[in-house]
């Protein structure tokens, strides 16, 4: 029983990157459909990242507080 909450975690794990919530490796593209802009080496102050363009690049996006 005590494997049962380290499956939990795994599971959940990989649930966040089927979904596309990971920082996984991705295209201008879908950073721009993301709401995002790509920047080089970092993203600008308050601005957050939220995926990768390339190996090199950040997508980066406003943080929204409501």
């Amino acid at each position: 029983m005590r494997i049962l909450p380290v499956l939990c975690v795994l599971l959940l794990l990989m649930l966040l990157g089927v979904t596309g919530l990971s920082l996984a490796r991705g295209s201008h593209q879908e950073c721009e459909r993301r709401g995002g802009f790509c920047s080089y080496q970092s993203c600008p102050p308050g601005i957050g990242r939220v995926g990768l363009c390339s190996e090199q690049e950040f997508c980066c996006r406003m943080r929204w507080y409501p």
